[in-house]
């Protein structure tokens, strides 16, 4: 990596990760509760969600103070130096509560309103996953490459997510149903970050979902593109809270021409 102003922001990206990923790994009490929820009873959120963000935002304020910043659980300024830090604290809170270990912290840096730097820190994979705009990505320092050769359709391994507002969550079950017997089978891990992740690694050759936010997605996005997926939303339309689809070249286009088909952006 050539430009300095960007090997900066990586640098910073993984060890705010890693120091929110110890927290939360080391930290988690034997009697996490919710402290809160946002759109139904079952969004919530979790006193180490918020603990996270927290060190997250100050870690990177010490070092640049005049960024702007997006947060999960309620960060959010504009900064003035082009810079904005997008951040997922927790990305499979549920999974969390539960002591599920598919869970992840995602911090994104964006310049100028273009996604460059992009780190998931997985710690109970003891994965460290990497991507800097036009310079590949990474995973524990390993060179990460999508699936190839893709398979046909109904021979490829898809991962979704469900919403947690009930309505939705019950067309989505609807779509999954529909698409179930066009491919190989479906898997539900619960953190989209991972799940874009593991699609830039070849454990999956695509991932779908609806109702994402900036911060659900935007380090996995870079991720999984500078490993050589295709990402997405609704045919000839950017990755957004309607449909987000990344995957292996040869399952992208079939992929989402399926999800447009069965209507998986609305009800």
């Amino acid at each position: 990596m050539t430009d300095p102003a960007l090997s900066e922001l990586l640098d910073l990206a993984l060890e705010a990760a890693r120091r929110a990923g110890a927290l939360l790994r080391d930290g988690r009490p034997a009697d996490l509760g919710v402290a809160a929820t946002k759109s139904s009873p079952i969004d919530v959120v979790t006193e180490m969600d918020i603990a996270a963000e927290k060190l997250i935002i100050g870690y990177l304020s010490d070092f640049r103070p005049d960024d702007g910043f997006l947060g999960e659980e309620g960060a959010g300024s504009p900064g003035s130096t082009g810079i904005r830090w997008v951040i997922d604290p927790l990305d499979g809170t549920v999974n969390y509560l539960y002591g599920l270990p598919t869970w992840a912290v995602s911090i994104a840096a964006e310049r100028d309103g273009e996604r460059v730097v992009g780190v998931v820190e997985a710690p109970m994979r003891r994965e460290t996953y990497q991507a800097v705009l036009g310079g590949g990505a990474f995973a524990n320092g390993e060179a990460l490459r999508c699936r190839r050769p893709a398979p046909p359709l109904d021979q490829a391994l898809v991962s979704t997510g469900f919403n947690y507002v009930g309505h939705v969550r019950a067309h989505q079950a609807d779509v999954a149903q529909q698409l179930i017997p066009r491919l190989r089978d479906i898997r539900r891990g619960g953190s989209a970050a991972v799940d874009l992740c593991d699609v830039a690694a070849g454990r999956l050759d695509g991932y779908y979902e609806r109702g994402l936010h900036p911060w659900d997605l935007a380090a996995g996005d870079l991720i999984a593109r500078e490993a050589g997926a295709l990402t997405g939303g609704r045919p000839g339309l950017p990755a957004d809270g309607d449909l987000t689809v990344a995957a292996t070249p040869g399952v992208f286009e079939p992929l989402q021409a399926a999800l447009d088909e069965l209507g998986a952006w609305h009800d």
